[in-house]
């Protein structure tokens, strides 16, 4: 028990055998449960003997790419043993560490968070040269592109048949009738 002789629950004396300092603001160690002053607090500074139950530390297994979690007290490699014996899978490796690479064909990118972009329209993940609908083939644009070529001819008709005053979707036999017709022949000599 600690405080003043005002406020006996006030603080706390240290845990520390060499210490006992009255701390007004105490420090409860998560691991042990006993109550530090604050240059005690720490799991090094106490020796805590309990100190790795609430460690959570893990290792990456060489033959499966995994992180496997240790265990508190445990040699590290009886540890990836268990874990090869049960759960270790060979495959699992270059699914984990192989890096993807750009889908467009020929294109041997390797992809990173600095160069991939998502296409908005198809949703692809490509490089950042064939981050234009043209240059991956996106399907929807690929689909706009082809409708908006073919509006484009159809206006481009309409207005050279405007001007030439026919139809364009006249048959050809009409067209060549009046290419050979006598008054296109007409040409006059200065």
């Amino acid at each position: 028990m600690g405080g003043t002789e005002a406020f006996p629950e006030l603080g706390a004396h240290c845990s520390q055998p060499d210490c006992h300092l009255l701390d007004f603001l105490p420090f409860n160690c998560d691991s042990c449960k006993q109550t530090f002053c604050l240059e005690h607090r720490s799991y090094s500074a106490h020796n805590c003997t309990k100190e790795g139950l609430k460690d959570s530390r893990v290792i990456i297994c060489p033959i499966c790419a995994s992180s496997v979690r240790t265990v508190f007290g445990e040699n590290i490699d009886l540890t990836l043993e268990k874990h090869m014996q049960v759960n270790c899978d060979p495959n699992n490796y270059d699914r984990i560490m192989k890096k993807p690479k750009c889908p467009v064909k020929r294109c041997r990118e390797v992809m990173t968070t600095t160069n991939t972009y998502m296409c908005k329209t198809c949703k692809l993940k490509v490089c950042l040269k064939h981050r234009f609908p043209a240059d991956h083939l996106c399907m929807s644009g690929v689909k706009t592109r082809e409708a908006s070529l073919e509006t484009l001819s159809q206006n481009f008709m309409k207005i050279l048949s405007q001007r030439r005053g026919t139809e364009c979707a006249s048959s050809s036999t009409q067209a060549g009738s009046k290419i050979g017709s006598p008054a296109s022949q007409n040409v006059s000599a200065h």
